[in-house]
């Protein structure tokens, strides 16, 4: 369904498209539903250009012509029989509104109809191909139907009839299948080819009536290629059943070539005249006057007639009125030429000989159209003018037709052009802020973290330590409180044997403020960054207790440190190094492994010397 739905909203013409909606507008008033048949769903289903439409209502069509009438649409013809009408909508839009019937034959030609539905509709017409059907009401817009499997058809090529007695029923067939052959380049299928053979024998077409003959002939001059189809009649041997007057040889083939020409430059530039009009003068051009009269008469669409009598003076209003000053420049001329009938546009571009008009219709074929192409787009962009704006498809119109004359050449005449459309600038985007979150608990300084490094055994000396506890020594809170000092560091008690057991906790003891270190621990502090750099190169401890000062000698009492606390060396530095690190007037804690007493008695002899 949605396919088609694209095709009758693409493949159609605007004018076409709108011919359709007033006629579902219509139906919809009278409570009718309403179908596309025939010929339209085919073209559209293979892709060939649609000519023209053929509608059915299920109801009379015929008490349908004033309201067709007051909806635009011109009638040109009935069809009583058929229950049929001829129209003819703005923009050279053919159409041929009937009902949905089903007909019996009593006798070859003499159809006998009466109402029915749709499908029933189609099981009565000419070729698979034909009957087909697509609904144009509201509640299945689309939806296509084909009981026939005209679709197969359609891709193979091929004419099929629905009724094996479709020639014998109605002989006019046997001429129709030829201008489709001929239109359309396809092919019987086996069995129609072998009805058709039989028929042409059998002479069916002694039985076509009247207006059937007329139809057909009028067909003629609605073909795209009207000579082609012709001389494929002629070479069958049906004109002679058809008008015997009018043959190939009587026409201007020379002149319908370049009318033909013209017709498909229109076409490419979104006009599309209906040309029958304008080839019946030239496939006519050597008959008598006589054939001529009896000619149109034998048309069952008498409004056919009349603007076949009514082109030449349209043609020539048209040309006064192009050649004039109302066309003076070429967007004008673009104008006049896209609001004109088209038929008389394509008769005057055919037939005129003033050299103005020419110009101006060579002009209109090959370089006004190109000026779309200097439209500028990015620059448009640029200054906001973009397709959302509802001024932008009226606005490039305005700048075809100023491109077209010449007047915009540079970019800052287009500049200026389109500033007066170009809207203000949108205002800079609010960016909402969140509310920022309470900081969390501040993290300790890194000096903390290393002085505490440096008690574990990892961080540096006791300068760092001594400046850490001097700031923990100030009082938390309170502006006026003033800052007190610690106090000096006590000699620490010797270590009890209960107590060298248990190791020390790392951060509990106190540690003395830089302002309380002696001298002694100054220069104790001094030599603590060269042994730094040893510790971390693992020297052994013989070589470090040589560098540590005579008062910083453990006594022998330390000499009897249990085991556990030889593991705890051993993870973190050497004991000596970590003797150096104290302050002068504290004693060392023995913190020397038991196994190693040498060290410790060579720093004392030293110290006697």
């Amino acid at each position: 369904m949605a396919d088609y739905i694209y095709l009758l909203e693409n493949r159609l013409s605007a004018a076409q498209q709108a011919a359709l909606l007033a006629v579902r507008q219509v139906a919809r008033v009278k409570g009718l539903t309403v179908f596309l048949v025939g010929g339209a769903v085919r073209d559209l289903t293979s892709g060939s250009p649609v000519r023209d439409l053929d509608v059915v209502v299920q109801g009379n069509a015929l008490k349908l012509k004033k309201d067709i009438e007051k909806a635009h649409g011109i009638v040109t013809g009935e069809y009583e029989a058929g229950q049929s009408l001829f129209v003819r909508f703005p923009g050279g839009v053919r159409m041929e509104i009937g009902s949905t019937l089903s007909v019996t034959y009593s006798k070859p030609g003499k159809p006998v109809a009466k109402p029915a539905t749709i499908l029933e509709d189609l099981r009565r017409r000419d070729f698979t191909a034909n009957a087909m059907a697509l609904s144009l009401n509201d509640g299945s817009y689309g939806l296509l139907m084909d009981p026939l499997n005209g679709v197969a058809d359609i891709e193979n090529r091929e004419l099929r009839l629905v009724s094996n007695y479709g020639f014998i029923d109605e002989p006019s067939r046997l001429i129709r299948s030829v201008r489709f052959m001929a239109r359309l380049g396809w092919q019987m299928d086996e069995r129609t080819q072998q009805r058709y053979e039989t028929g042409k024998q059998e002479g069916y077409i002694s039985a076509m009536d009247e207006f059937h003959r007329g139809y057909e002939t009028e067909e003629i001059f609605h073909e795209e290629d009207p000579l082609r189809v012709l001389r494929r009649l002629e070479a069958e041997g049906w004109m002679k059943y058809l008008f015997p007057a009018l043959s190939s040889a009587k026409a201007n083939v020379a002149e319908l070539d370049r009318l033909r020409e013209s017709q498909m430059q229109l076409q490419m530039q979104g006009i599309h005249p209906e040309a029958a009009v304008a080839n019946f003068p030239l496939l006519t051009a050597k008959m008598a006057p006589k054939d001529l009269t009896e000619l149109k008469k034998s048309f069952p669409r008498q409004g056919f007639v009349t603007e076949i009598a009514a082109l030449e003076g349209e043609a020539k209003a048209f040309a006064a009125e192009f050649a004039g000053k109302a066309a003076a420049t070429p967007s004008q001329a673009w104008k006049m030429l896209h609001s004109a009938k088209p038929e008389s546009i394509l008769w005057v571009a055919h037939t005129s000989k003033n050299a103005n008009i020419q110009a101006k219709f060579k002009g209109f074929f090959t370089e006004w159209a190109q000026a779309r192409q200097k439209i500028p787009y990015v620059l448009m962009q640029e200054m906001r003018i973009v397709p959302g704006l509802p001024i932008y498809n009226e606005l490039l119109d305005k700048l075809f037709f100023e491109l077209m004359d010449n007047k915009l050449g540079t970019v800052e005449e287009m500049k200026a052009y389109l500033e007066p459309y170009s809207p203000p600038a949108p205002p800079p985007p609010v960016h909402l802020r969140r509310p920022r979150m309470a900081k969390k608990d501040a993290k300790p300084p890194k000096s903390r973290k290393k002085a505490v490094a440096a008690v574990q055994g990892d961080g540096p000396a006791t300068e760092v330590v001594a400046a850490i506890a001097a700031s923990e020594a100030k009082p938390a809170t309170g502006k006026g409180v003033a800052p007190t000092k610690a106090p000096a560091p006590a000699k620490a008690p010797a270590p009890t044997k209960e107590a060298a057991k248990k190791p020390a906790p790392p951060m509990k003891a106190p540690v003395p403020a830089k302002k309380a270190v002696t001298p002694s621990a100054k220069a104790a502090a001094k030599k603590a960054a060269p042994v730094k750099k040893a510790a971390t190169k693992k020297t052994p401890a013989k070589v470090a207790a040589k560098k540590a000062p005579a008062k910083k000698a453990a006594p022998a009492k330390t000499a009897k440190k249990p085991a556990s606390a030889k593991k705890a060396v051993a993870k973190k530095a050497p004991a000596k190094i970590a003797a150096k690190k104290a302050p002068a007037k504290k004693a060392a804690p023995a913190k020397k492994p038991a196994k190693k007493p040498a060290p410790a008695k060579k720093a004392t002899a030293k110290k006697k010397r």
